[in-house]
């Protein structure tokens, strides 16, 4: 039989232990925003400063964006499906608010500086709202925007020039000062971008 004080010091070893194991079954459930600073507000602190080149060879900084709305997506050239359909999405909201849409500034941040280049985003974005740019930068100009942006990517296995990426998939609204908005999940429709874009604008 165990005497009182051990027996205490056991219920006290047990109840730690079960306070670890709550604290790592949190943490497996935490967002994509893990880690960063949260805001008073409880708003997940996303964005920040960052040095890219944009589409057509400018160096440009996020307070070259200030004053417009940004979407802003992390995505690469060669992506065969989720990055062009998002893009795409993003086109098709801003046809639907008219006028309204000069007030935003679509962009996309490749997470593939190696072989996109502003000559290879400029024809791309080419293909997508005219008011769509293409940032790029060296591998840790892109490392550190993304990191800002709570963003994950990777290099995934495969030939040598015929990789593509992993890479998390969220659509970023940020405000006329740089300030997260919300952000909008993988799939979400023009309508839903709609929706939101008239609420703030």
């Amino acid at each position: 039989m165990l005497g009182p004080v051990r027996q205490k010091h056991l219920w006290i070893i047990l109840l730690a232990a079960v306070v670890v194991v709550a604290v790592l079954a949190v943490g497996a459930r935490l967002p994509f925003w893990a880690g960063k600073e949260i805001e008073a507000t409880g708003t997940p602190t996303i964005g920040g400063p960052f040095t890219l080149i944009d589409h057509q060879g400018r160096a440009v900084t996020e307070a070259d964006f200030r004053g417009s709305y940004m979407l802003i997506y992390f995505g690469f050239t060669t992506c065969p499906d989720i990055c062009p359909t998002t893009l795409q999405t993003v086109s098709q909201a801003l046809d639907e608010i008219g006028n309204t849409a000069e007030r935003v500034r679509p962009i996309l941040i490749t997470i593939d500086p190696a072989r996109d280049t502003p000559r290879v985003l400029a024809d791309y974005v080419g293909h997508f709202h005219p008011r769509m740019v293409g940032l790029t930068g060296t591998d840790d100009q892109v490392a550190a925007v993304a990191k800002v942006y709570g963003v994950y990517y990777a290099k995934a296995p495969g030939a040598d020039e015929d990789y593509l990426m992993d890479h998390s998939s969220i659509l970023y609204l940020m405000d006329a000062e740089g300030r997260f908005v919300r952000h909008f999940a993988p799939g979400a429709g023009a309508a839903e971008l709609v929706a939101a874009l008239r609420e703030v604008l």
